[in-house]
């Protein structure tokens, strides 16, 4: 069995799955979250014997108690927690139902303080951990039509902050990801459909390209790592100066 262990929400796909990949690559026992059954175990197996697929749907706050005791049980410790699933929503202000809202909030925020807050007991019992949460551009600055996910993602940035403070006490650091625009199938089809958008990204992108899904599990990585046993509460643009482009 691997020394550390590791778990990726929405890690069977995109930056979950660089993400995963990277861990099961440094020897990492890997639990990878998925809610599609295919996907996450073809993901697995893709990734190799160190990646184990939990098909589970975070919105399920209730369970998570259970998943995480379970999780633990099997591997004694709990080293690093991303917490990377996330689901977006595009629609004009005004047509945005608070159902619509809600449901964004309780994937995006609300799941992440649950699967954290577990986490962290089996932790801080061990002695230490890091989470790594991922947020977006959209708390950067500004975009157009994703309300929910913006109010969302700058919610994780706050809670990154405010969880590092609680955590430190416990050897616990947290720090955050806001990535660029990243080449996935995701983003490919997001941007080809839309010409305008495409320019206006490369144009504000002083490096000029879009990123890799290994730049973002790189970084991922290095939160992770003894390299960083110094930061905490970090939120860190990984996005080739997008955020600071004009």
């Amino acid at each position: 069995m691997s020394l550390k262990t590791a778990i990726v929400t929405g890690g069977n796909s995109g930056l979950g799955y660089a993400t995963a990949l990277k861990f099961c690559n440094a020897g990492y026992r890997t639990y990878v979250i998925g809610r599609n059954d295919e996907k996450t175990r073809n993901a697995c197996s893709e990734m190799g014997t160190d990646a184990i697929p939990v098909v589970f749907d975070l919105d399920n706050l209730d369970a998570i108690p259970q998943l995480i005791a379970d999780i633990a049980k099997e591997s004694t410790t709990i080293d690093v927690l991303v917490n990377n699933a996330g689901i977006n929503m595009k629609k004009e202000f005004t047509e945005v139902t608070d159902a619509d809202f809600d449901k964004i909030i309780h994937t995006n925020v609300k799941s992440v303080f649950a699967i954290s807050r577990e986490v962290v007991k089996v932790m801080q019992n061990n002695g230490g951990g890091n989470i790594v949460n991922i947020s977006s551009m959209a708390a950067q600055y500004g975009i157009p039509k994703v309300i929910a996910y913006t109010a969302s993602k700058t919610a994780i940035e706050g809670m990154t902050r405010a969880m590092a403070v609680d955590l430190a006490q416990f050897n616990i650091r947290v720090n955050c990801i806001a990535p660029g625009f990243i080449e996935t199938p995701m983003t490919a089809k997001a941007l080809n459909s839309d010409q305008q958008r495409k320019d206006k990204v490369f144009s504000r992108t002083p490096m000029g390209k879009m990123g890799q899904p290994s730049d973002i599990a790189d970084a991922v990585f290095y939160f992770a790592g003894n390299e960083a046993k110094f930061v905490t509460g970090v939120v860190m643009c990984v996005d080739g100066g997008n955020s600071i482009g004009f």
